[in-house]
Formats: structure tokens, sequence, C-alpha cells
């Protein structure tokens, strides 16, 4: 059960119930159910000290403990208790990694931060905020498994669905869950343009197409926000990362020193733009920069300077701002004030162009430029001192101050912050949420080559030589296709077969026949492979980003090669970016590709019993030197692409 309200429900004289915020017994206007957000925030900023409002700036990561407790001690990397983040820094925006197990835990730990919070002189109640937690995939550099929650396609697998009411439904299904659990921020959707092929963030783009991702952005944000003015029921959303995150030189991530430039060879600024245009047009709470900074970029005959977006005053104040209109809540990306060190690895603060400011500095430069929060600092006391010092003006801060209030007023989180601890558990993980997750997985999946070979152009066409074949390919007769076999091909009905699976769980393989141990028993064979990647694991996160060569391992292909040459071959390439994969169309008799799918929806897909029907959301290069040489701000457009965006083999 939800806890009584904290602090005290009380009726004013003119018969109004409010809840006695400041706990003085006397309904002021911030308290005043009746009156808009706006009114309400102006008047809460008024009555604020400089701490108290210096602590709303700040949108920090926080801990919590295993029995649903918040964590008293400093945590496993937090300085900090919860009591001292909220209480003495009154930081209230809070950004929560691992929850605690189980749907009751997680609303219980979500309940007593609230309650801590109401300790408060004002009451402010703490807005609790995630990462995407909906996927089959644990990454914790920009998302988490869905454990309790329903299991739905990475973004990019709901792209290749193109469908806006799927999106609309996942993000009902994933508002619901996070309300359940008091969550009532989403720090996404992400909605930049997947142009650059090597790009390690594109799973969580829904691609390269801009009036695509547009459609999806509008129906992700009617889902999770309900209504551009929020409302009780709404969780808000931070659509990210402004102006577009897509265009990183060589594909490398500026979350890393080595990524911090971002280039438009193409001149597509604009195009990058376009669902950011969508989003704020539909109402988007919260938006967040890239840490990117811009290269060479010109915009209307002035030169834009190379710092990084979140320090970027021609962007933030004078396109998102003026030119777009924008009066939502800017958060900057995490950590771009403060050079820390986490689990031994060092992560240098995401400063690019400014790196020669102190923390002080780079505060004030991000403040000047626009920003109204800083994600993943916690350090208001520094803020406190630059206006202690009048090297900051306190009305600039109020501006802030009055759009971060007013989205907690229109959440309704000063009349309610709590949650039904039983409710929660009959919402999260509620049986037809997820079977359709289930579903949209299964669906997304996209048949390649189905029992023929066809690399390229239609279905049976025969594929054209990998102009790179690299230094490492394997000459002569081992080159050669793998014979086809024209029985193999989907839907794989009955079970009446033989079947070796390599990455694939027994439970789910033997829903297609009898498993066997070797390809030499098999009458086919499956295999699922991890997207292709270069390991890195010098800074903290790396090992988190899947980025570099798109290329599988020769080692890896030769031992697919010799397992074709023994039972006809069906592979599923996860596709969390692009793939080089034509050296599989000529080993696979069956060839397909999924987004962050479980494999009882692979199987679900291979049987039919949920027809695929997603469609590749960009085009599969034919070689690394085809991505070298195409335009990193230019959707698709490499020389030869294996298969075309869009393309797809089913029936």
């Amino acid at each position: 059960m939800s806890p009584s309200p904290v602090p005290a429900l009380l009726i004013a004289e003119d018969g109004t119930a409010f809840r006695d915020l400041d706990h003085d017994g006397v309904m002021a206007p911030f308290e005043d159910p009746r009156r808009s957000a706006d009114e309400r925030a102006e008047d809460l900023t008024a009555r604020l000290t400089l701490e108290e409002k210096a602590g709303l700036l700040f949108h920090t990561i926080i801990e919590t403990s295993p029995d649903g407790e918040v964590v008293e001690g400093t945590g496993r990397a937090r300085s900090m208790s919860t009591r001292g983040m909220v209480l003495d820094q009154g930081i209230t925006h809070v950004n929560v990694h691992a929850l605690p197990p189980g749907a009751r835990l997680a609303a219980r730990w979500a309940n007593r931060v609230q309650e801590l919070a109401a300790e408060g002189p004002h009451s402010i109640p703490v807005t609790i905020s995630t990462d995407p937690r909906h996927s089959s995939i644990e990454n914790e550099g920009a998302a988490f498994a869905a454990g309790a929650m329903s299991a739905w396609p990475e973004p990019l697998g709901l792209g290749a669905l193109g469908d806006p009411e799927i999106v609309r439904e996942f993000a009902d299904a994933a508002r619901r869950e996070y309300r359940a659990v008091g969550i009532r921020a989403a720090l996404h959707p992400q909605i930049d343009l997947a142009t650059e092929p090597r790009w390690g963030r594109q799973f969580h783009t829904f691609g390269p197409d801009a009036q695509r991702v547009s459609r999806m952005a509008e129906a992700y944000l009617d889902g999770f926000q309900i209504t551009g003015d929020l409302g009780p029921d709404s969780v808000a959303c931070m659509a990210k990362h402004f102006p577009g995150g897509g265009p990183q030189k060589d594909g490398e991530d500026p979350h890393f020193p080595y990524g911090r430039e971002q280039v438009y060879p193409g001149g597509r600024f604009e195009e990058h733009l376009e669902p950011f245009r969508a989003a704020i047009a539909r109402g988007v709470s919260a938006l967040m920069p890239y840490y990117g900074m811009p290269v060479g970029l010109e915009r209307g005959g002035e030169s834009i300077e190379e710092v990084g977006f979140g320090f970027n005053r021609q962007v933030l104040t004078g396109i998102l701002r003026e030119e777009l209109g924008y009066d939502g809540v800017i958060c900057t990306d995490w950590g771009l004030l403060t050079d820390t060190v986490v689990m031994g690895l060092p992560l240098p603060a995401r400063a690019w162009g400014v790196e020669h400011l102190d923390l002080a500095g780079r505060m004030i430069r991000a403040l000047e430029a626009g920003v109204d929060q800083f994600g993943g600092e916690q350090c208001p006391e520094v803020l406190v001192a630059l206006v202690r010092e009048g090297r900051l003006e306190e009305a600039r801060i109020d501006a802030s101050v009055r759009r971060l209030l007013r989205v907690k007023f229109q959440l309704g989180l000063f009349e309610n912050p709590f949650v039904d601890e039983d409710a929660a558990e009959e919402i999260v993980g509620a049986a037809e949420l997820v079977a359709a997750g289930r579903r949209a997985q299964a669906a997304s999946t996209t048949i390649l080559v189905d029992g023929r070979r066809g690399a390229s152009g239609p279905a049976g066409a025969e594929p054209g030589p990998d102009p790179d074949p690299g230094p490492d390919a394997e000459p002569g007769p081992d080159a050669e296709p793998v014979p086809a076999h024209p029985s193999l091909h989907l839907p794989l009905t009955g079970t009446d077969r033989k079947v070796f699976a390599w990455g694939l769980g027994e439970a789910a393989a033997a829903r297609l026949g009898t498993v066997v141990a070797t390809p030499e028993e098999a009458d086919v064979a499956i295999v699922r492979l991890e997207e292709p990647f270069e390991p890195r694991a010098d800074l903290f996160l790396e090992p988190f980003f899947h980025q570099g060569s798109l290329e599988y391992r020769p080692g890896l292909l030769a031992r697919l090669r010799l397992i074709a040459e023994q039972a006809p071959l069906l592979v599923d390439a996860t596709l969390l970016r692009p793939a080089i994969l034509a050296p599989l169309t000529e080993i696979a008799t069956v060839l397909v590709a999924s987004y962050g799918s479980s494999d009882e929806a692979l199987v679900d897909a291979l049987t039919g019993a949920v027809p695929p029907r997603g469609r590749l959301p960009f085009e599969i290069p034919s070689s690394m030197e085809a991505v070298r040489a195409s335009l990193t701000d230019v959707p698709g457009g490499t020389a030869a692409p294996t298969f075309p965006a869009g393309h797809s083999a089913a029936s």
C-alpha cells in the first residue's frame, strides 16, 4: 500500500484540500492545487533559499539497497548518503540505475525517498528518472535489461517495424511500469539520426531517416507524456541528443576524448534537427544536448564555435531557445564538469573545447549557454559560491528553477509523490505487457536471405564481390560460397528435425526439433551472433560501448563455414548497428537480423508463430572501405551496399 500523505493533508478556510508542504498550517499559493503549474512554480521559487535553488540544478545518480530502503552509508559509488544528497544538498532530481529486486521493493524504495524529501523545509518531491530499461540486453553505459518489467526490442527494432502505433503501445506500457515504481522521468527517447554506421549508440535510435524518426518520436511522447502539458499519469521525457548526435567523426563516441568531434561533410545539419522540431511541437518536457563539439560547421554564413553542445550558446540559446521557441528544461548529458575515476578507471569530464576551464568556469559557461540542469554532477555548493561571489546572477538561477519546478507541479508530485506497493506488483511485468513486448521483438525480426543466395537487390540475386575483403580474408577455394540448401526456408514448421544450436538457448532450440551436440548430426544448424565490435577497456564505460570495426572476426567466419559444410545454416545477426554481412551471405542458407530480442521471441519469428515483418532500418555496407568513404551526416550512401535500407526477403 502507499503511505499516508506526508506532510499533513489539511483543509483551507475555503474548503480546498491541500498538502501542508511548508509545515506552517496555512495554504500558500504554491500549495494551492487549483493554481497553474507556472503560478505555483513562480511562488515557490521566490520562497526558496539560494541553497535550495542550487540543489534543483543538479540531476545525479542515486543508489538503492536490495531491501527497498534508502542507502544510509556512502554506497558503492556515491560519497554521500541519500539523506545527505536530498536534504543537505537539496538534490531532488535523481537518476536510478539498479533497482531493488521486484516491483514491490522498487516501489517501497521510491516511497522511502519521497518520505525523506518531505522532511525538507518545502517538501520538494524527488523526480526519479531512468535510462531505458525494457531491453533484453544489459548495457550499463546506455540502458538496462528489463528485469521484472516487460522486454521489448531496442528502439532500432521499433524502427525496423516502422509502425508508430507499436511505438505508442511500447511507450504506454513502459509509462505504466515506470509510474508503478515511482519513476516519473524518462531519459529518452534518443532521436538522433543514425547516419554514421560505426557509431556505438545507434541501437537506441529509430534509424537514419529523419521523417520516420520524427513520426516515431511523436508516438513515443504520446505514450509516455500523454499530453504536452503532462499530468499525474504522465512520465516526463528528456529527448536526446540535441542537435543530433549521429554524425560522429569516424563513428567514435564523444563520451571519450578521441570521439569529441562531430562533423557534417554532407551539409546535413538541418536534417538532424528535424526530429527535435517534431518533439518540441509535441511538447517534450526536456532536451539533452550531446557531448560532441561541431567541427567546421557553418550556419547562415556564421561559423559555429567548436565547443561541446552543452557549452554552446549559439546552439542552445540561438537555435533551440530563440529559433525553435523551446522553453522546456535543458539538462546536460552526464559529467560535463568533473573528472572522475570509477571502478579504478578514469573518465575525464566531457568538457570538449573548454578543457582549459576549471569546474566553476565550466559551470558558468554552460549556464550562459542556456543549460538549466547539470546531469551526473553533485556540486551545488560551487553554484552557491559563484552567486555569492557575484560571478553569476541569482536571477539566472531563478529562470532554471522555475522551469524545473513547473515539471514537478505538472506531474502532480507535490500533490502525491507516493506509489501503491501492492499495485506495483500487479502492473510491472503484467502478462499482457510481457506478451506485447515479445510479439514486438518477434515481429521486428528481419529476413535478409531465405533459402536462396541474395545479398543485394531483389531476393534471389547473386551478391557482388566484396570490394574490401581485408587482410585476414581466406583466399582460394575456402572463400567459395557454401552450397545452398533449397529445403531450408522460413517458416520452420513442425519439429521433425535435428537441431544444432550455437548462441541459442537449449529450451528455445527444442521448440524447433531435437537438439543435438554437433553439426554433423543435425538437419539444421542455428547460430545467433552478437554484433561485431572492437573491445576497449582503458576508460570507464568503454567496455559497454560497441565501437570500431563492423567486421566479424576471420576465425568466427571460418568456424561458421565449417558448420555450414556439415548442415544447412541459419544465422541470426544481432544488429545494434550495421555489420558487414557480405561474408555471411556466402555461408548461410537463411540469414535474419534481430535488434535485441530474446531467444523465445526469435523462435516465434522463425516458426511463424509471429510473422517477422521487420525491414532493415539502415543499409548494410558491403565493406569497411565503403564505410570509411561515406559521408558521416548523410543517411546511407555507402558504395554497393549488401542490403539497402528497407530490405526484407519476407514473402
